[in-house]
């Protein structure tokens, strides 16, 4: 059985984070990577609005220097995952998925949200290639360019004006005949020009070529099948925080994500943390999460400091 003082579950911001704050204070971290080092992230390519990166960082990159200060400073970087937990009671039990047992003092659970997507083999096909999740992220490669926006709620609406600001035109595709978004975010749609709704709605296929993303065919309720051409195409329905090993144990809100005490990492069973989108439903960002990360650390450490 091996014993570790902080044991971080899943990478990314932050994830690596964590580590690195970790690390530096003594605590030999071992961080388990999860089925996609580096996190959401890396599913991007150019990260413009990290700071400290005047001309931007490319995704891969920026994990990739994330995890070697982490190892530089000491932390033990796995690859794998952590199958299964106990949490009922400090040292807490863990198992990889090589059958390793661990007890850990304390957990920074740092395994993200996964952003929902059509499931459409085109739409994989140019991830990363003018398909994006995440508006705030990749919406200043397409200023003056005309772009897709799928969903109907809060999150597509505030991702198409948003988007209207920066873009030419913005299409909003919506499978039913209304908005699922407060009433609020349906004025400021309706009340943005260049924002133009496309109701009943379903996409069939994303259109492009080896340049990336030149359109989208879509499918109406009426059974007319239309193209329209856009250079993005934004999905907007949803993400689905990566909670589930921990539910037994770990209070959530009704989405699935962790809920944690005020602005802290700490979550209701003592010694345990989150950290990154995990725990975040709203701002889902790299900076935001790897601030995070440096809570749970710091809280980690404060912690294991009042229990000796």
């Amino acid at each position: 059985m091996e014993k570790v003082k902080v044991l971080i579950i899943g990478s990314g911001p932050a994830g690596y984070t964590a580590a690195i704050y970790a690390s530096r204070a003594s605590l030999s971290p071992v961080v388990y990577e999860g089925l996609e080092p580096g996190g959401q992230l890396t599913t991007t390519t150019l990260v413009e609005n990290f700071p400290g990166f005047e001309n931007g960082v490319d995704a891969n990159s920026l994990m990739a220097q994330m995890k070697a200060q982490a190892a530089r400073f000491g932390a033990d970087i796995r690859r794998g995952t952590i199958d299964s937990v106990d949490l009922s009671s400090r040292p807490f039990k863990m198992k990889d998925d090589k059958g390793n047992e661990i007890e850990a003092e304390t957990v920074i659970i740092a395994t993200g949200a996964t952003a929902r997507y059509l499931g459409l083999p085109s739409e994989q096909k140019f991830r990363g290639f003018g398909v994006s999740a995440c508006a705030t992220c990749d919406g200043f490669f397409y200023r003056k360019k005309d772009v897709a926006v799928v969903g109907g709620g809060d999150t597509a609406c505030e991702e198409a004006t948003y988007l209207a600001n920066l873009c030419n035109k913005v299409y909003m595709i919506v499978r039913r005949d209304v908005f699922r978004a407060s009433k609020a975010m349906q004025e400021k749609v309706r009340n943005t020009p260049n924002i133009e709704i496309l109701w009943n709605c379903n996409t069939q296929e994303v259109l492009g070529d080896k340049t990336g993303v030149t359109g989208a065919r879509l499918l109406r309720k009426d059974g007319s099948v239309f193209d329209i051409k856009v250079d993005g195409f934004f999905l907007a329905i949803g993400h689905h925080p990566n909670s589930e090993l921990f539910s037994e144990w770990i209070k959530t809100d009704e989405n699935g994500y962790i809920v944690t005490d005020g602005r802290s990492s700490k979550t209701n069973v003592e010694g345990v943390f989150a950290a990154g989108d995990v725990q975040d439903p709203h701002y889902r960002q790299a900076v935001t999460a790897a601030a995070s990360g440096c809570r749970a650390a710091l809280d980690a450490e404060r912690f294991l400091l009042s229990v000796e």
